[in-house]
């Protein structure tokens, strides 16, 4: 079943606020296999002019995924979660995610296309601080396969 169509554009409300932790960025850092002491040394992320360590890039799609959770879960749009595939992530970022930032996620459907017999879903994620200050947006596609016929 198609995906409706009427729901390009809708927004959702924004996600209670995550706080960022130091040993959460650790983990991840150390997860992904990165070394960057920006990630584990505040000394050396000072150095490069941040108040505490920093995230690696892909550290905010835990976030921004869960909140495309409320996406994907809303009965109206007609999503069948159980045939849905990872398509692409992408990030633009106004300045890197840091410990101590508690932040928000605000989701909006942008596409909505079908291919083939597969849903594809574009969902853009707005994360801003506690101070209401852009951090990144982040785009994520998910594709819901064709059902299979027989």
């Amino acid at each position: 079943m198609a995906l409706d169509q009427s729901f390009v554009g809708r927004t959702y409300p924004p996600t209670a606020p995550y706080e960022v932790g130091r040993e959460k960025i650790r983990e991840f850092a150390e997860a992904i296999g990165d070394a960057n002491p920006a990630y584990t040394d505040p000394g050396a992320a000072g150095r490069l002019g941040h108040p505490d360590v920093i995230a690696p890039p892909t550290f905010v799609f835990a976030i921004t995924f869960k909140a495309a959770g409320e996406v994907v879960e809303d009965p109206q749009l007609g999503l069948d979660y159980s045939r849905v595939v990872h398509g692409d992530q992408r990030f633009a970022y106004t300045r890197p995610v840091r410990a101590g930032d508690r932040l928000t996620v605000t989701s909006t459907i942008e596409a909505i296309k079908s291919l083939a017999g597969n849903d594809i879903l574009d969902i853009r994620g707005e994360v801003h601080d506690e101070a209401g200050e852009h951090v990144v947006t982040a785009w994520t596609k998910l594709v819901a396969r064709a059902a299979e016929e027989g």
